[in-house]
């Protein structure tokens, strides 16, 4: 079955950094799209970055330039590197696989102090 173990959250002062990985099984990884979602307090899950099985990506406006989402399909993991961090992005990051359906994983909990 879908199996995505997410890890790499924690306590980070603003402006500092964070390296979320996820670490994916049970699907082919290499032809699959995959994304990092957040949920922060008082609003919906969105979607932050996603990456194609081709390395295309795509950010949220509020991270662009801030967060880089990367691939390793040797190792079947997926990574999310997170730069000039605010306390507005605090939040439960999850992995997600998108396959004909959207897999996630546990989540993994950022939380950016002022």
């Amino acid at each position: 079955q879908v199996q995505l173990v997410e890890s790499g959250g924690g306590l980070v002062q603003a402006g500092g950094s964070l390296t979320l990985s996820c670490i994916a099984s049970g699907f082919i990884f290499s032809s699959n799209t995959m994304g990092w979602y957040r949920q922060t307090p008082g609003k919906q899950r969105e979607l932050v970055a996603t990456i194609s099985s081709r390395g295309s990506t795509n950010y949220a406006d509020s991270v662009k330039g801030r967060f880089t989402i990367s691939r390793d399909n040797a190792k079947k993991s997926v990574s999310l590197q997170l730069n000039s961090l605010k306390p507005e992005d605090t939040g439960v990051y999850y992995c997600v696989a998108k396959l004909r359906a959207d897999y996630w994983g546990q989540g993994t909990q950022v939380t950016v102090s002022s």
